[in-house]
């Protein structure tokens, strides 16, 4: 992992095509702006997280017996 240290109004460029710039740090708080294709998914990380244990509760209520139906499907 790279650290770095920037302040308000610095910019940290990922290649070509994103830029992450330092909106506002206030209070133990940093903004942070990011400019990049529309095409990359930015996700917080605890967003992504919750999506992790929704589709997991999701895939524990299903059935042995729905799982195997849908093997037998998939296999025409």
């Amino acid at each position: 992992m790279l650290i770095l240290g920037r302040k308000e109004g610095e910019e940290i460029l990922l290649g070509s095509e994103i830029t992450v710039k330092i909106v506002e740090v206030s209070k133990g708080v940093v903004k942070v702006g990011i400019e990049a294709p529309k095409s990359l998914v930015i996700l917080r990380g605890e967003l992504k997280e919750r999506i992790k244990a929704s589709n997991q509760e999701a895939n524990a209520k299903v059935g042995e017996q729905e799982l195997k139906d849908l093997s037998r499907l998939l296999q025409k």
